[in-house]
C-alpha cells in the first residue's frame, strides 16, 4: 500500500515541477530570445488579445510596419499599449502611426512616433496574465511561499511516512536472496 501512495506522490511531484518549468520558461525564459512579456489589462484589442492574456512582443523593424499590423508602444513614459495600426503617416521626414484598438469604435487620439514603438506581438497565452497579476500582489507572494513549502513537504513526506517500510522490505528481500 505504501508503495502505491509513494508512486502517486512522485507523479504529482513530476507534474508540479513540469508546471513550474513551463511557467518559468513562459514568463522569464522567453527573455533569453529577446521577447518582452506583458499582461493584457484592458479589452481594447478583444477578441484578438483577451483581457488577462500574456502577450509576447518581439522587436520589429519599424520601416516594415503597415496598416493592419498590431504594434506595442509606450505612452506617457511608462504605459505600454498594444493597438492596431490604422494608417502610416509621414510628416516632416518622420514616421508616425495612427492606431486603434480592435474593440474600440474610434481611433486613438494622438499619433504614435516611431521612437515609441517597442515591438510587435508574436503570440499570446489567454488567462495566464491573471496568474501573473495575482503572483505580483501580497496574497500571491504568500501563496508562492506556501506553494514552495508544500512542494518541499511533498518531496520528503513519503520518505518520512513510508521510508522505514521500504527499508524493511529491502532488508527482507536481501535476506531472502542470501538464503537462496
Amino acid at each position: 500500500m505504501g508503495q502505491k501512495i509513494k508512486k502517486i506522490w512522485e507523479i504529482i511531484n513530476v507534474l508540479l515541477i513540469a508546471v513550474i518549468l513551463f511557467l518559468a520558461i513562459a514568463l522569464a525564459g522567453v527573455k533569453l530570445i529577446g521577447w518582452d512579456v506583458y499582461v493584457v489589462l484592458s479589452g481594447s484589442m478583444e477578441p484578438t488579445y483577451k483581457t488577462g492574456a500574456v502577450l509576447y512582443v518581439d522587436d520589429v523593424d519599424t520601416s516594415t510596419l503597415q496598416a493592419g499590423d498590431p504594434v506595442t508602444y509606450v505612452i506617457n513614459g511608462d504605459v505600454k499599449v498594444t493597438h492596431r495600426i490604422v494608417e502610416v503617416v509621414k510628416q516632416d521626414g518622420q514616421t508616425f502611426y495612427k492606431t486603434k484598438g480592435d474593440a474600440n469604435n474610434v481611433e486613438d487620439g494622438g499619433l504614435v512616433a516611431e521612437s515609441q514603438v517597442i515591438g510587435a506581438p508574436v503570440f499570446s497565452i489567454p488567462y495566464l496574465g491573471h496568474l501573473v497579476t495575482f503572483i505580483q500582489g501580497p496574497a500571491g507572494i504568500f501563496a508562492m511561499i506556501a506553494f514552495g513549502a508544500a512542494m518541499l513537504l511533498m518531496m520528503f513526506l513519503p520518505e518520512m511516512l513510508f521510508g522505514d517500510e521500504d527499508d524493511e522490505e529491502d532488508e527482507r528481500d536481501e535476506k531472502e536472496e542470501k538464503a537462496e
